[in-house]
């Protein structure tokens, strides 16, 4: 059974470093309502193109159940221990933990909630993170443990919701939202996954339907920072750790770019924005 050792035989109880008062890293919670909406390759890509922007980018495989991170990112060796804490891998400018780098590929983690609770804290404390500009986290989908748990760590995050065109997927995907509400943390932001497919004649199909996104964003009052196209190179090159978001010139790569932007410039905390003002 997987998943039945300690990640880390680090300290114990340490402090959540993003938690300070004066902590300048933005952490961004990436969830779902529902599997199957492309959460986990909206994570990787956004962070590839947060960090093309020049800046120090890290993420959170919360995933515990359907890690993926790694892959996608091209991450093809694990964590080294240096001083009793764990040094996160990197790549195309990201470094990552996940629960992929602890099990095998193919086994169930197999966890109650208090092993789930525990396995988050070590990877928020016994990882030497520093200071980065962001930390993404890829929660699982739904509103379980794992969402709990990480409100209680991080309550000054930054959530955004991943959804696709269809009513069915945008209702689902509202749950996560009311599920911030009730744990006191605040939705920033919408994504449209699945938006389109732009034929070899240039044409759009809106194979799943549209408008999805931009009606819960309205419903949440919250603006949609993006529609991603449905390209066969976001699916390849998670399987091969070449994100889209590489190439900012692709159509997909250069929506993420300009999400990016929005995060990075259109939705900085006002309080960050002043404190730089003030340094120059």
């Amino acid at each position: 059974m997987a998943g039945t050792n300690p990640i880390h035989g680090g300290p114990e109880s340490q402090p959540v470093p993003f938690t300070e008062a004066n902590a300048a890293t933005r952490v961004l919670l990436i969830a779902s309502g529902k599997g199957g909406v492309g959460k986990s390759s909206v994570t990787a890509n956004l962070a590839v193109a947060l960090a093309a922007r020049d800046r120090d980018v890290a993420i959170v495989d919360a995933d515990v159940w359907g890690f993926s991170i790694p892959r996608m990112l091209g991450v093809d060796h694990p964590p080294t221990v240096v001083d009793g804490m764990l040094i996160p891998p990197e790549a195309h400018g990201v470094r990552c933990i996940s629960m992929g780098f602890f099990a095998d590929e193919d086994q169930p983690v197999i966890w109650r909630g208090p092993m789930l609770h525990k396995a988050l804290e070590q990877f928020l404390t016994d990882v030497r993170w520093d200071e980065p500009d962001y930390l993404l986290v890829d929660l699982p989908p739904g509103t379980g443990d794992i969402a709990i748990s990480l409100a209680g760590f991080l309550p000054t995050a930054e959530m955004y919701v991943v959804t696709t065109p269809q009513p069915a997927a945008q209702t689902v995907a509202q749950r996560a939202a009311l599920m911030a509400d009730k744990v006191n943390l605040k939705v920033h932001g919408v994504i449209e996954n699945m938006s389109w497919f732009t034929g070899d004649d240039g044409t759009r199909y809106e194979l799943f339907g549209s408008g999805g996104g931009a009606h819960l964003a309205e419903r949440m009052g919250v603006p949609l920072i993006g529609n991603v196209p449905l390209v066969p190179a976001m699916r390849e090159g998670g399987d091969i750790g070449q994100p889209v978001a590489v190439d900012a010139r692709s159509e997909a790569g250069g929506v993420f770019a300009e999400m990016a932007r929005v995060v990075d410039v259109d939705l900085r905390p006002t309080k960050r924005r002043h404190r730089e003002l003030k340094i120059l």
